[in-house]
């Protein structure tokens, strides 16, 4: 059997006289190594893409992390240069993505600022620089050149009791990194917590009442997936429901032939 297409967001970089659109080998590695999935990078295109016609032919999204954040006037913030930097582009591509999937019931992972396009998809609001909050611990990566110390696994989230990532890990709680300035800050009405740090930020959500796996996880999974059981088991899960959807979806398209 041939391995599940899955929608991969991408970032538009400008570099070397080009303008990009990319995405970090660890999300895509992730993927294809950890979900089984085969990725596809999903350009910044908005409104010109037909996103009924990409859900027909995929059976997962993945929305992943990245340096910039998602534009405040999508969620009446503050849409100063500090608060930056912003990708229009990508907001105009992932918002709509998010809402279809989850109407679709088409397997969702989160990611990073994909939870916080998550939040903002469904009605929430994002806190920035949450590292300035009293009582709030420092969420933004350690100072190093090197990415495995900026991505090492450092503290702890709390699973909410009876979720599914409880469920998933059969665990009350997991060590995670942190690379992230901004967090869930109001939850959209459609989301639950799934998981928060010691701190009380939302680490991780679900959608209520979703057709099938719809997760974002405020941490970065992707990035040790080859080494740590509980980022691997995430991308399995996720996998899984890729897998379990597609079935689904090719047995529904013979019945009805």
């Amino acid at each position: 059997m041939h391995p599940a297409l899955v929608a991969v967001s991408t970032d538009v970089r400008v570099f070397d006289r080009y303008t990009w659109h990319a995405t970090p080998q660890q999300y895509i590695e992730a993927a294809l190594s950890g979900a089984g999935v085969l990725p596809m990078l999903l350009p910044c295109f908005g409104e010109r893409i037909d996103f009924d016609a990409l859900l027909d032919q995929v059976g997962g999204v993945l929305i992943t992390g990245s340096k910039t954040n998602v534009h405040p006037a999508l969620y009446g913030g503050d849409a100063s240069e500090r608060n930056g930097p912003y990708d229009e582009a990508r907001d105009a591509t992932t918002l709509p993505l998010i809402r279809k999937a989850i109407e679709r019931g088409v397997p969702l992972l989160a990611i990073c600022r994909g939870i916080q396009e998550l939040n903002v998809a469904l009605g929430g609001t994002l806190a920035t620089e949450i590292q300035e909050r009293p009582g709030i611990m420092d969420h933004r990566a350690p100072p190093s050149e090197f990415q495995d110390d900026r991505f090492a696994i450092r503290h702890r989230v709390s699973f909410t009791e009876g979720s599914c990532l409880a469920d998933l890990f059969e665990a009350g709680a997991i060590e995670v990194n942190s690379v992230h300035r901004q967090a869930v800050g109001r939850l959209a009405p459609r989301l639950g917590i799934e998981a928060v740090a010691e701190d009380g930020t939302v680490e991780a959500v679900s959608v209520l009442g979703a057709k099938g796996f719809a997760v974002g996880v405020q941490w970065h999974p992707e990035y040790w997936v080859g080494t740590d059981g509980a980022s691997r088991r995430i991308f399995e899960a996720f996998g899984a429901a890729v897998r379990t959807y597609v079935a689904k979806r090719g047995h529904a398209r013979t019945a009805a032939e």
